[in-house]
């Protein structure tokens, strides 16, 4: 077992700006048309996505992070 102590998650891009909706933690990545990457939280990453059709998920985003974003997006599980 590692006694190493890990980095802190680095937190949303968008979160000083809104911490009503904001998740915290970034776990997702869209990448804009000219290649500029965003980290966001799954809450701030579906609403980016759905209001600018020129933003994509990166490879660099697990598949756990996009179905939140997801399930933020079009309103989760049912």
């Amino acid at each position: 077992m590692s006694t190493r102590k890990r980095p802190p998650l680095p937190e949303c891009e968008l979160r000083a700006d809104d911490r009503s909706t904001c998740d915290g933690r970034e776990e997702v990545v869209l990448v804009g048309y000219d290649g500029t990457e965003q980290r966001l939280c799954p809450a701030h990453a579906a609403a980016l996505w759905l209001t600018d059709p020129t933003l994509r998920f990166s490879a660099k985003t697990r598949p756990q992070a996009v179905a939140a974003a997801m399930g933020q997006a079009f309103g989760g599980s049912r």
